[in-house]
């Protein structure tokens, strides 16, 4: 989620630096002032063709739209492996990235109301500033409808980094 905000936020800074006004950007983009809004409101990633012709809308450069498509390309990726973003994991960042990657595209508000875990709570497993208790977690995986597969590898993670954890501060 916090990749998808970032994203957005870069989109947000490339219009103003243009110096346009959504409206006018949608002039040049040749997409609705309401698509363009949503691009950048960093609730949802918006598709690669509304990304492209929001950039060239703003006059982004031909040569940078492959840097741009590999930045769109890794926030994009699918709730990917998932599991192979937990097997990699050394860190609570990397929990939370995992975490975040398979909650895309709900907020934490909606995930709130879902698990009846607070938003606070949430919001630092997300950010890996704090670690997670077991059965919450677990509630919050289910709730985001993980594969047992899935679900399995977030609990050995969370296991493994507890224990991790638990040997540094002894």
């Amino acid at each position: 989620m916090q990749d998808v905000e970032a994203f957005a936020a870069a989109l947000q800074r490339v219009r103003r630096h243009a110096g346009l006004t959504y409206r006018e950007l949608a002039d040049h983009a040749h997409y609705s002032h309401a698509h363009l809004v949503r691009a950048t409101s960093g609730k949802q990633l918006p598709s690669w063709d509304v990304t492209s012709a929001f950039l060239a809308g703003c006059g982004v450069a031909a040569e940078l739209m492959p840097v741009w498509r590999r930045r769109w390309e890794i926030v994009s990726r699918d709730p990917q492996d998932v599991v192979e973003l937990l097997q990699a994991a050394q860190t609570l960042e990397d929990l939370g990235a995992a975490l975040s990657a398979l909650a895309r595209p709900r907020s934490q508000r909606t995930l709130e109301h879902l698990t009846g875990v607070p938003r606070t709570t949430l919001q630092g497993w997300f950010r890996g500033t704090r670690l997670a208790n077991r059965d919450r977690l677990d509630r919050l995986v289910r709730a985001l409808g993980a594969t047992s597969d899935e679900r399995a590898a977030f609990a050995q993670t969370l296991d493994r980094l507890s224990y991790a954890r638990s040997r540094a501060a002894a």
